[in-house]
């Protein structure tokens, strides 16, 4: 997407908000419920949004919901875009470059995951502290925009370390259990087989979904802090021999939305 698109996508969604949001949130499957916490809150359906794709997932409300939350001025996406929809990397991950546009600093993307790390329990939360992109694209293949970021941007702190300190500090006050890992980006839509599950735990995985990934990518070249959840909704195919289904995860996310609601108010409430 090119700067004008970003620019008539930021200008429509200005025009709607009372404050400049400081903090992005994308708000992954079963995790949406987050948004209905804003105060304040101002309702945008992405199909009112100019050049904004609309989600077609289960679990995907497709709207941006912007205000108060925790003291902190958020916009968040009630529901996000994958490459398995049929939307190509730049589509999937423009509502990044928007959130740049109008003013965030940091971002906090969310997820539902399977477990790959065997010492994982489906309902776990687990902050990321690396990703492996499997998803065979990348947002910035193409002609790279240096007004939107260099050429090419470091990956080694994607996820901000002074976010994840003050995530696991939250964790710690609520006496909340954490996991800490690798999330794995696949491209979707099919689960993995057991085999695959295999192979991306011996290259360092602890968790495997299909988002995220592009997300965190396109923050890293536009200069945002980033801070990621993932919500283990279920045990990788293989490990616990039981079929997988979209119905499981929205399932186990609905079961520890009170701790993941928690959880990320309360990083909210301690970020400067």
């Amino acid at each position: 997407m090119n700067q004008t698109a970003i620019q008539e996508a930021s200008s429509y969604i200005k025009k709607h908000l009372s404050g400049e949001p400081a903090i992005g949130l994308i708000l992954g499957s079963g995790l949406g419920v987050l948004a209905e916490e804003i105060q304040h809150a101002v309702h945008l359906p992405y199909k009112d949004i100019p050049h904004f794709p609309e989600s077609t997932v289960s679990g995907h409300k497709g709207q941006l919901v912007a205000g108060q939350l925790e003291g902190k001025q958020v916009i968040a996406m009630q529901g996000r875009f994958h490459y398995y929809e049929g939307y190509n990397m730049q589509q999937v991950t423009f509502p990044v470059r928007v959130m740049k546009e109008l003013g965030i600093d940091s971002l906090i993307v969310t997820n539902a995951a399977g477990g790959i790390n065997q010492d994982f329990e489906p309902g776990d939360l687990m902050l990321i502290t690396d990703h492996i992109n499997n998803m065979g694209d990348n947002p910035l293949i193409g002609k790279n925009d240096d007004a939107l970021g260099v050429r090419f941007p470091d990956m080694s702190l994607a996820y901000n370390r002074e976010l994840n300190q003050y995530a696991e500090s939250a964790a710690e006050e609520l006496g909340l259990k954490i996991q800490k890992g690798v999330y794995v980006g696949n491209s979707g839509p099919v689960y993995e087989t057991p085999a695959e599950v295999r192979m991306l735990r011996t290259i360092g995985g602890d968790a495997v979904g299909m988002s995220t990934v592009p997300e965190v990518i396109t923050a890293a070249h536009a200069g945002i802090r980033v801070l990621g959840i993932s919500c283990i909704s279920n045990m990788a195919a293989g490990i616990l021999d039981q079929p997988l289904t979209h119905s499981e995860v929205i399932e186990t996310t609905g079961k520890v939305r009170e701790d993941f609601l928690r959880f990320v108010k309360k990083i909210l409430s301690q970020l400067p």
